[in-house]
């Protein structure tokens, strides 16, 4: 039973197995940001007004205050252990086998699932910008079979996730310059709906402002609506910023950098995102744009600016991959250490010639294209979290044990009152679990029972500690 809970000591890999240096502090936040401010602004904010009403700008404050928490807690571990794989690596070095397995095994529930959810976010609006050119696609190759417009197979989602995962492959150096070209267009996206919107702001809209409570209330159909209902879907607008520390093996400065670059893009991104939900809100009644999967531009068509609206459906169509990027490069290289760990075929592990793992790439991007052709979006969204506050726990136990194992450890970056900001973390992230829906709660200690059988059949017999 003790080896169930053996720790592995992190140690560098040899340079032909290793991931080039190429990432900067700026790439990181970059990164965080392209990866944060995305889906959770531009599409699900229209799927918490519909579970909270106005009562929305309150959910981005509770699950903005855990995140922030829970990226205090990352940046000390991404510091501390410089080096991929994430939580997943900080639980193996801290918690034990057993547990990193079953926080990397959420990983690979949360990473996959959040780019699924993305590129369907991405193809909502990408069809009504097609749509505004004159340019209808037909309706059972814009939708997964699990909505009410009947079968169908969401061709944009695939055809996004195959373009990253190119993207990708092409080069980490070149895929960060992108990405930051995007994140730029982005910002200047929001900046332009807040600009138009903001001066048609009615405080009327934010009546009434909590119609399903400040709780996590469950309807007929299952659905936690009110305030923490919103909260628990709302939450996953905020977590881009574990993507960054998968990043740990190509910054350059791992010590200085990582650190920056999760906690200043959760700080950059958390101003954004009040700013925008409170325009978005103000502007036009939550009835008119809940459940929308292009929410913005529907608010905008509502205000009369229709031509304005294109443009910010073109450009939401354009910037929105790089969430895809963000979490499709986090997700390889979390699968690349498990290889490396050898939880996963170590051939899985191989890196090109261009320094990046172009096989488990490919794996990852087929795995979740097929997610993202299938299944509707709030389901997937509502998983993902699942997984995500998994590893969000464990990476605030691991700060609190590693301060009580080995106080002296040269820590670069400490997180401010961890006794008190680790444990909110922990009692947040642990509430947002329980506002989730049953059927996601289930799902996920499934997806877990799974992954446990993996484990003892086959994963912890081929473990690599050295």
């Amino acid at each position: 039973m003790l080896d169930l809970f053996r720790r592995k000591a992190i140690h560098a890999e040899p340079p032909e197995r290793q991931l080039a240096r190429t990432l900067s502090w700026p790439h990181l936040v970059a990164l965080g940001v392209g990866a944060i401010v995305g889906t959770g602004i531009l599409t699900l904010i229209g799927v918490g007004a519909d579970r909270a009403g106005p009562a929305v700008l309150l959910s981005f404050v509770v699950a903005g205050a855990i995140c922030a928490c829970a990226a205090l807690c990352y940046a000390e571990m991404a510091t501390m252990i410089p080096a991929s794989g994430s939580a997943y690596t900080y639980s193996y070095a801290t918690l034990g086998e057993i547990i990193a397995w079953v926080v990397g095994w959420s990983l690979i529930l949360e990473y996959s699932l959040v780019v699924a959810t993305v590129a369907v976010g991405w193809s909502g609006y990408a069809v009504g910008f097609l749509k505004g050119l004159g340019i209808a696609l037909p309706d059972y190759l814009t939708h997964g079979p699990g909505t009410p417009a009947g079968l169908g197979i969401n061709v944009p989602a695939v055809f996004i996730i195959a373009v990253v995962a190119g993207l990708l492959m092409l080069g980490t150096r070149e895929s960060a310059r992108i990405n930051t070209a995007l994140v730029v267009l982005k910002i200047v996206t929001l900046a332009l709906f807040v600009a138009v919107a903001l001066p048609h702001f009615d405080a009327a809209n934010l009546r009434p402002f909590a119609p399903y409570d400040y709780g996590s209330n469950a309807g007929a159909d299952g659905v936690k609506y009110g305030m923490m209902g919103a909260a628990a879907i709302i939450f996953f607008a905020f977590y881009g910023f574990d993507a960054i520390s998968t990043a740990a093996e190509e910054a350059k400065r791992p010590e200085r950098d990582l650190a920056i670059g999760i906690v200043g893009s959760m700080l950059a991104c958390t101003a954004i995102y009040m700013i925008v939900a409170a325009t978005a809100v103000g502007a036009l009644h939550f009835t008119q744009f809940a459940n929308s999967p292009e929410p913005l531009a529907l608010i905008l068509r509502g205000i009369g600016q229709g031509k304005v609206a294109v443009i910010v459906a073109a450009a939401a169509a354009i910037a929105l991959p790089t969430v895809i990027l963000g979490f499709l490069y986090g997700q390889s290289r979390i699968f690349l250490v498990m290889a490396r760990d050898g939880f996963l075929p170590p051939a899985l592990a191989a890196v090109s010639s261009r320094g990046t793992p172009a096989r488990i790439t490919v794996v990852t991007a087929v795995l979740v294209s097929i997610l993202a052709a299938l299944v509707p979006l709030d389901a997937i969204a509502s998983l993902a979290n699942a997984g995500t506050l998994c590893a969000f726990i464990a990476v605030a136990v691991c700060v609190l044990v590693s301060r009580r194992r080995d106080p002296q450890a040269k820590r670069p970056f400490r997180t401010p009152l961890a006794w008190i900001v680790a444990p909110l973390a922990i009692l947040g992230c642990l509430y947002l679990f329980t506002s989730l829906q049953a059927i996601t709660q289930k799902a996920f200690f499934l997806w877990n029972g799974v992954g446990l059988l993996v484990y003892f059949l086959y994963a912890r017999r081929r473990a690599v500690l050295d």
